[in-house]
């Protein structure tokens, strides 16, 4: 502290005052001995700030102005991008990654993306327990968590790495540059519709479209091109053919089904859904579905499935032909691609097989064992001989 007292001034209350602007450095060897004088003091500043002294203490102010630079301790710590200690502190608790659409936490604030809360809670609904937080194994459900917009604005902002240029971009701008803007995402020949198959970056696109041999190709190699292509489009419009034909139909209902599951009462038990019974064109019904075709363990497998029947609980005086498929319901989100099911009912055969329920993914799968039911719309087309 002597060695600083010169290089200070103190104000008539005794508190620190500013520092006195420096004088000139004295000539010959004093210049070193100055120097030396400072690291001294900086050091003994150092040590001061370890026993915990006054925090107003002017050594402990040139310690903090020291590190506040370039080459001090903060420096040090800057070094590490702001970004790349976001990270850590924004990333999804489950799957370590940070999210990609919505973010939820539980009531002690632990993160997790969708996609793993989904499957936290479809894996809790397969083993019949309680899902928890994999942090703080507090209780986690749909009422419970909510969404976290801080979270997810902050991650939207965060520089990510296009995978096609290697350019840093934000996220809520990268979907928009590797679609429309980077000159090295993969694009395909404009010429692609009568067989070109090259693809490659958009900025050789112009030189191979220039060179591309399939526009001078004969017409008998494009009809051939063009059969293939109807052929795949006539099988697209087959299903909604069908269904306008089955909109002519004269008898017709729909209703909406809830599905709510139950266990088996097997030594291992099994998760199966099963609706109310509901009415139908004048008829008794009952749907029922099970996961993975009932699988031992389907909380196993990453692939997951839903499968359904139809079953008829009235009594028919004769055979009963039906068309029927299965929709989402008004206000759900899950994604189905219809599928048109034909059967003919009868007393002695009331009920169908199990039948793939038409969802897109494992994942729509998850949504739909995530909820607590699931809700959708059944329609049955009756056809008159």
């Amino acid at each position: 502290m002597a060695a600083m007292s010169g290089a200070e001034e103190r104000d008539p209350g005794g508190g620190p005052a500013a520092p006195a602007a420096p004088a000139a450095a004295p000539p010959g060897p004093a210049a070193p001995l100055s120097a030396g004088a400072e690291a001294g003091g900086a050091e003994e500043a150092a040590a001061l700030l370890e026993a915990g002294a006054d925090p107003d203490a002017p050594p402990k102010k040139r310690l903090r102005a020291a590190g506040s630079g370039p080459g001090g301790a903060e420096g040090a710590a800057g070094s590490v991008k702001l970004e790349e200690r976001l990270y850590s502190v924004l990333c999804c608790t489950v799957c370590l990654d940070l999210p990609k659409a919505s973010v939820y936490q539980c009531t002690n604030g632990h993160l997790m993306c969708a996609g793993c809360f989904i499957h936290l809670l479809a894996d809790a609904r397969l083993k019949e327990e309680q899902a928890t937080c994999p942090n703080c194994r507090c209780e986690i459900s749909k009422s419970l968590c909510c969404r976290n917009l801080a979270v997810e604005k902050a991650v939207s902002e965060l520089p990510s790495e296009c995978g096609f240029c290697a350019q840093q971009f934000p996220r809520s701008l990268l979907e928009r540059h590797q679609k429309e803007e980077c000159q090295d995402r993969v694009t395909q020949c404009k010429y692609k519709r009568i067989g070109c198959p090259w693809q490659g970056p958009y900025h050789e696109l112009t030189v191979h479209e220039a060179e591309c041999t399939h526009p001078t190709k004969t017409g008998n190699e494009l009809m051939e091109i063009l059969d293939e292509m109807d052929q795949t489009r006539k099988k697209e419009m087959q299903l909604y053919n069908s269904i306008f034909s089955l909109l002519s139909f004269e008898k017709i209902g729909y209703t909406e089904v809830q599905f709510r599951p139950y266990r088996t009462d097997d030594f291992i038990t099994r998760l199966y859904y099963e609706t109310p019974r509901l009415t139908v064109l004048n008829q008794t019904w009952v749907l029922k579905a099970r996961v993975n075709d009932s699988e031992r363990n389907p909380n196993l497998s990453c692939k997951r499935t839903l499968s359904f029947q139809l079953i008829l609980k009235s009594k028919i005086n004769s055979p009963m032909e039906c068309s029927f498929l299965l929709l989402e319901g008004p206000y759900d989100d899950v994604k189905i691609n219809p599928v048109i099911y034909h059967f003919v009912f009868s007393n002695e055969n009331n009920e169908t097989d199990y039948m793939a329920l038409p969802i897109v993914d494992s994942v729509e799968c998850n949504k739909l064992l995530a909820a607590k039911n699931i809700n959708l719309r059944l329609f049955i087309f009756q056809i008159q001989k």
